[in-house]
């Protein structure tokens, strides 16, 4: 995979991780209660789900170059 399209991978899981935090404090830790407490690490996790997806998928490719590649740079 190019340089080019490694560094968007990894900019968007960035991004999508940055978003997922974001959403869930906007929508959840306004008004938390007991209940939003219990179910919080379940709803966190699942506004992660893109952010690691993408990031799985980076990681994935830098396994691929590293294996096309084993001496050299990447």
């Amino acid at each position: 995979m190019k340089k080019v399209a490694s560094i968007l991978l990894l900019t968007a899981a960035i991004l999508l991780s940055a978003g997922g935090i974001a959403g869930f404090a906007l929508l959840f830790v306004r008004d938390m209660n007991v209940f939003w407490v219990i179910l919080s690490p379940i709803i966190f996790a699942m506004y992660q789900i893109p952010a690691v997806f993408f990031f799985h998928l980076w990681k994935k490719s830098r396994r691929k170059v590293s294996k096309d590649n084993p001496g050299g740079n990447g």
